[in-house]
């Protein structure tokens, strides 16, 4: 395999419950952030997206358009570790779409470090790049959710801690939280009918992986511990997240969804 090597072609379910299901997805510029915001709009859902990355969400909104759908995606610049500047913008959100119904948090930074450098500035910039906002989304967008008695909150874990991944303690210890914000929360939110779940991924294919991480030598041993032996690629990771947006996964939360080739 290759750097290049990009997807297999294929026709993935649609719901009809997610068509006109209004979204927000936080880091939805590129990489696993940019293939939920299309597969939702491929769904026909009305989707909002937040990142701090204005070049790659104009690219993003290009690919959407040229799908010709039924709702063009909306695309706010937005510094997530800022939470003021987050509160306003789901404020904004919230009135352009009367309410949303799906939040995805997904943006985060898997900068490598090492654990014997990271300093406390830098251990609270990952806290705050990688876990802090999650909370304060849900915050701003739940009670909608809950005076609705209606909602899917589906939080992007990682893999790494599970993994026990030592090249970016960080990253990994934050998205550890990720897990007990989901646990927490699906017990508080679930008498009104507000669903919260974790997808975590493995080693997914985006071209930030690709271009800045990927090796022969790290995929062959990635690859060794997959049961399935390819990639994982970001569209197919956006499935697991359409299926709990949807009326179809009603009856999941609380839960951590792995979407990483079966590795061990």
């Amino acid at each position: 395999m290759t750097e290049t090597e990009t997807a297999p072609t294929v026709d993935y379910a649609s719901y009809p419950s997610l068509v006109d299901r209004t979204v927000l997805v936080t880091g939805g510029a590129d990489g696993i952030g940019r293939a939920i915001v299309e597969q939702f709009v491929r769904q026909g859902s009305r989707v909002a997206f937040l990142d701090i990355n204005e070049e790659k969400a104009q690219e993003t909104l290009a690919r959407c358009a040229a799908r010709g759908p039924r709702h063009e995606p909306r695309f706010h610049p937005v510094d997530l570790v800022d939470i003021g500047a987050l509160r306003a913008a789901i404020e904004v959100v919230q009135a352009d779409f009367d309410g949303i119904t799906v939040l995805v948090n997904n943006a985060a930074n898997d900068e490598r470090h090492r654990w014997d450098e990271v300093t406390p500035e830098y251990w609270d910039d990952r806290i705050n790049t990688n876990l802090r906002h999650y909370f304060f989304a849900i915050q701003a967008a739940a009670p909608a959710m809950i005076e609705d008695g209606n909602g899917s909150i589906i939080n992007i874990g990682s893999s790494s801690y599970m993994m026990q991944e030592d090249f970016f303690p960080g990253y990994a210890i934050a998205k550890s939280g990720v897990e007990g914000i989901t646990r927490t929360l699906a017990r508080t939110f679930g008498p009104h009918n507000v669903r919260v779940n974790t997808v975590l991924p493995g080693w997914v294919a985006t071209e930030r992986q690709l271009t800045r991480w990927w090796t022969p030598e790290g995929e062959k041993g990635t690859l060794n511990d997959q049961a399935l032996k390819r990639r994982i690629y970001p569209d197919e990771f956006a499935q697991m997240v359409l299926f709990l947006a949807a009326d179809d996964g009603a009856a999941c939360t609380a839960q951590q969804f792995l979407v990483d080739g079966g590795r061990r």
